[in-house]
């Protein structure tokens, strides 16, 4: 049996930033809360909990003193950071500088949307932690849509300013873009729609797509690995599974199912920008002790 894991896949830039502040802190402390998950891969938050981070909820945050708190990557409202000086808690940053970047213009855009009467619009996950942090910074009136069925929400007779979670799909972006364009005509001239259109996509992610499909392609079976809460992670898996139809979700090696494989097969194990390596490589291990 042929295995490869993907170079491209892994932790991103911004993650790698969380972890390695976190492990910083807890070379000298025995413990440092993280406001939510690091990272939407449990196996990778059980490890660095065994080391003294723990999780905790905005409520549990609210009512914590006089400690340190990291802010992951994924960023944070405005709100969280004065319950921090209210409560005299050191808070370690390790926003995403891609997220921290987005967060401004999302404010600045708001303020120009409230001049003329229009609205923000943000392609992103509800409830996800950077699409919660960046409604924060629009006094929580951004109009959140998912896919092109929540387009229902929006008055296309009002200004229109258009922002994207950094990890959603460039593909259904453009999608969401084509279709406000058009309702808009409707009310305005074309070339006088007052239609703001921000590409916030992250480019280290968004450029995975084209190289997961190549990654996907080259084998028999693939086993991408990735954390359930993780909205990169199922994304790309579902772009895998187009290409290469023997795709398979696993969050850890126990998840593994021998019958998907022949041993003359040739195996890719990929994963969402929230898997760790050593992940990737214990499957790798697991898949050549059985089939050596």
């Amino acid at each position: 049996m042929k295995i490869e894991i993907d170079n491209n896949s892994g932790f991103c830039f911004g993650v790698v930033n969380a972890i390695r502040k976190a492990e910083n802190h807890l070379d000298t402390a025995e413990k440092l809360y993280c406001l939510g998950d690091i990272v939407h891969n449990n196996k990778e938050v059980e490890r660095l909990n065994r080391l003294g981070l723990v999780s905790i909820n905005r409520e549990q945050f609210s009512n914590t003193k006089e400690c340190t708190v990291l802010v992951r990557a994924h960023g944070e409202p405005p709100e969280t950071y004065k319950v921090a000086r209210k409560n005299n808690i050191k808070i370690i940053e390790a926003t995403c500088p891609v997220v921290l970047t987005l967060q401004k213009k999302v404010q600045r855009g708001y303020e120009k949307m409230k001049a003329l009467n229009g609205q923000l619009v943000i392609f992103g996950k509800q409830g996800h932690a950077e699409v919660v942090g960046l409604v924060g910074h629009t006094e929580g009136k951004a109009i959140v849509v998912n896919d092109t069925s929540d387009l229902s929400k929006l008055d296309y007779s009002r200004p229109i300013s258009l922002f994207a979670q950094t990890t959603k799909d460039q593909k259904i972006f453009e999608e969401i873009q084509n279709i406000i364009k058009k309702r808009m005509a409707h009310f305005f001239k074309e070339d006088e729609l007052p239609f703001f259109v921000t590409n916030s996509i992250c480019r280290q992610v968004s450029e995975r797509d084209k190289a997961i499909k190549h990654f996907a392609g080259k084998h028999n079976v693939v086993v991408f690995v990735s954390g359930k809460k993780s909205s990169n992670g199922r994304m790309l898996y579902e772009i895998c599974k187009t290409v290469n139809s023997n795709t398979y979700f696993v969050s850890d090696q126990s998840e593994i199912e021998l019958s998907w494989f022949k041993a003359s097969d040739s195996v890719g194990i990929c994963g969402a920008t929230s898997t760790p390596r050593w992940l990737m490589e214990e499957i790798r291990e697991k898949l050549n002790q059985t089939f050596d």
